[in-house]
């Protein structure tokens, strides 16, 4: 597949990166400094910023798919929508973050008491652009959150998937950006969550 990846030297996004050249997809890798994007098999590295919606839906132009993983108080939702629907890419995939999960019915991750403080701007955010997503008619997109623990790790291909629910087990809640990334990557290719939120976890 022909895809192009927005953020591809962020934390999930180099992980992102090496999933899709693992599995032979031709990437547009897209990161404010073209420079910093690993030389993979079938990448090629564009500057790009994400707040440039005409510039950036030039870059988009012309790939199957659009993977977006930036960090929500460091874009601007509205835009990324925008520029991917300019391009005539027909999938978004967008990474998405833990905080809109619910812990309990009608009590999402950042309505606990224990949610740190440090992190509320980017999960209020990250809930903004799930909210758009969910009133957008004309792209194809997906929306992955993570475990409330989203860290490096390994890539065991061994993990859980679940909806609207934040997953746990014995040792917490918690995905490794390299699971993460196949469970991404799997969606691509086999598409199970259109026009959806899904979940994953250990």
């Amino acid at each position: 597949m022909n895809v192009a990846l927005i953020g591809a030297t962020g934390n999930a996004g180099s992980r992102i990166l090496a999933e899709l050249a693992r599995r032979g997809h031709a990437v547009t890798a897209i990161a404010r400094s073209a420079d910093r994007v690993a030389a993979l098999p079938g990448v090629t590295a564009k500057a790009g910023d994400v707040f440039d919606q005409e510039g950036l839906a030039a870059l988009l132009k012309g790939h199957d798919a659009v993977i977006s993983s930036v960090h929500f108080t460091a874009s601007d939702p509205r835009k990324l929508i925008e520029a991917v629907r300019a391009s005539g890419a027909q999938r978004y995939l967008v990474v998405g973050g833990a905080g809109s999960l619910e812990v309990a019915p009608g009590v999402k991750v950042i309505d606990t008491p224990d949610f740190p403080a440090e992190y509320k701007a980017e999960a209020a955010a990250g809930g903004v652009f799930l909210d758009l997503l969910r009133g957008e008619t004309q792209l194809d997109w997906t929306f992955l959150s993570p475990s409330a623990m989203f860290v490096p790790g390994e890539r065991t291909g061994r993990f859980r998937l679940g909806t609207d629910q934040l997953l746990a087990n014995e040792q917490g809640s918690s995905i490794s950006f390299e699971d993460y990334a196949i469970a991404l990557v799997d969606e691509l290719e086999k598409p199970e969550h259109s026009r959806a939120r899904f979940t994953v976890g250990y």
